[in-house]
Parts: structure tokens; C-alpha cells; sequence
């Protein structure tokens, strides 16, 4: 069995793309464990609407007094009610694209007997501002582990970016898959970014002064190489986009340069020569 798990929180005031996610892993899921967080705005109502028998609530009290820990607490509960073997991990504001999908399920089946395979792997595409550029510098992590053994003491990190392995957290051992996950945080409409900073006061409540004046300012600051986006979107998250195309609200900063930014720059020269990316930060090691 394949399991899918997420977890999500008032996804209608925070304009999440929740439905996309899951019906983008329920393409090769068996079943989709969705632990909804007792929200203010009808969100369980809407993982429910999905009406497929696969799909399974786990009604949970979220504690925010654990901050961003809170994050992996409540995906840890998700996968220990999930029954497969391997699980896909898909956040609320991601959709995996669906030959990322069949390439992941294939890829599970292939290195399954492979003890030393304990996650895969898949390639971001980070969208900002909007639906027609993706942020590729440094900033923002290439790859991250999205399918897990399931008991195996493998265990969220660090507000559920990613996974480890045991209480000592030694990172996983993965392999690239190339399976694309589009993540549209940063692509939803202003009002929603707004509830996002919001949000972000109480979760990191260390950058809560930033997170304040970010939300004061209206726009997304320009960043170095934000670029075209040529590809095609999940076909599920169809519909999504679509109805939030154009946003009149949502403005992206002026372009304006820095001397910090040469270093994103020279990082990118690198990584198109060698395909190695300077002082990543990685959750895991390839094997």
C-alpha cells in the first residue's frame, strides 16, 4: 500500500491550494491521510467535498505554544496514521505534478529492496508573485525528500520541511527521482500572503517584526533570478490558478540591485557549469 499524508489549517482564509494537493497525490495513493486542524473558516468541510473513500480526516487540537515545532508534531500524526508501506508527503500549499506522481510511485516499486533508499526525492519549482515566475536562486532549496518509509523512525525536521532519521536527526538517505512539486506559497493572491504573515507571527514568533513590516508594505520584494516560468502547471491545480490569475492587489517589488546579490549570481554561474550548488543546505545525502 501507498499512503499520502498532509496536514492543513484554515485553507480557505489562507487560500491554499489543498484540494489540487491532495487529489495530486491521490492519482497513485491508495490512501490520503489529511489531518485538518480545527479551523475558523470550513476547511474540513472542503477536504470532506473531495468525497473519495481513500481520503481519510484525522480531526486534530493544533498547540501553537510549540511555535514552528507545532509543524512537525501534527505531520508526525498524519504519518503514524497512515497504513502503507511508503508514504507521500505533499504540504498545503504544494501540488505534485502528475508525472511526478507516477514517477514517484514507480521509483517506490523499483527501490523498495533497496534498504539504503529510506526517501525520495523531488525537484521544486517555487512560484512568486503570481503564477508566471519561479525563484531559483540559493534562497531556495532545489530538492527536498516527499516520499518516506513509513516506521522506520524517520521523523519531520525543522517545521516539516523535511525529514530525519531517529532522535538524533541524522539526515535521510535519498535518492533523486526527478518528479517536479510545485510549491505556490508565494504565488497566492495579496490578501492571502497577508494572513500568511499573520500566521507567521504566532509560528516564528522571532521574525515576527519582519513579518509585520512585510505585511505593511503591500508588495513581494523583487529578488535576483526570479525567471520565466515555460513549463505546464499539474493539471489539477487547473482550475486553482486560474481563478487566481490576476490579482490587481498582488505587486511585485521593484527590480533594484545589491552587492549581496553577486553572490547569488556567481553561485548560479557555478552551479550551470558543475551542477553543484554552493553551501546548500540539505536535509539529506544521496545514496
Amino acid at each position: 500500500m501507498l499512503s499520502g499524508f498532509t496536514i492543513v489549517r484554515n485553507a480557505i482564509t489562507l487560500d491554499f491550494p489543498i484540494v489540487p494537493a491532495i487529489r495530486s497525490v491521490l492519482e497513485v495513493c491508495d490512501e490520503v491521510v489529511v489531518n485538518v486542524g480545527r479551523s475558523d473558516d470550513g476547511t474540513r468541510d472542503v477536504v470532506a467535498a473531495i468525497a473519495d473513500p481513500r481520503v481519510r480526516i484525522l480531526d486534530s487540537e493544533w498547540d501553537f505554544t510549540k511555535k514552528n515545532e507545532m509543524l512537525s508534531i501534527e505531520t508526525l500524526k498524519a504519518m503514524h496514521a497512515c497504513r502503507g508501506d511508503w508514504g507521500i508527503y505533499i504540504q498545503a500549499d504544494e501540488v505534485l505534478h502528475e508525472t511526478g506522481a507516477r514517477l514517484l510511485k514507480e521509483r517506490v516499486g523499483e527501490w523498495d529492496r533497496d534498504e539504503r533508499v529510506e526517501g525520495l526525492l523531488v525537484d521544486y519549482r517555487h512560484f512568486y508573485a503570481g503564477f508566471e515566475l519561479v525563484a531559483t536562486s540559493r534562497r531556495w532549496y532545489r530538492r527536498e525528500v516527499r516520499a518516506i518509509r513509513l516506521r522506520r523512525d524517520i521523523r519531520p525536521y525543522q517545521g516539516a520541511q523535511g525529514f530525519r532519521v531517529g532522535p538524533g536527526y541524522r539526515k535521510i538517505r535519498a535518492r533523486r527521482t526527478g518528479a517536479e512539486m510545485f510549491h505556490y506559497g508565494w504565488a497566492r493572491p495579496a490578501r492571502a500572503i497577508r494572513e500568511k504573515y499573520e500566521v507567521s507571527k504566532t509560528i516564528y514568533p522571532w521574525s515576527g517584526e519582519r513579518s509585520a513590516r512585510e505585511q505593511a508594505k503591500g508588495y513581494l520584494d523583487w529578488m535576483p533570478l526570479l525567471k520565466p516560468f515555460t513549463g505546464t502547471h499539474p493539471r489539477v491545480a487547473a482550475a486553482w490558478i486560474a481563478e487566481r490569475r490576476h490579482d490587481p492587489e498582488r505587486r511585485l517589488g521593484p527590480r533594484h540591485f545589491k552587492l549581496e546579490h553577486l553572490r547569488f549570481y556567481l553561485s548560479e554561474g557555478i552551479e550551470r557549469l558543475t551542477g553543484a550548488r554552493l553551501f546548500e543546505f540539505r536535509n539529506y545525502v544521496l545514496v
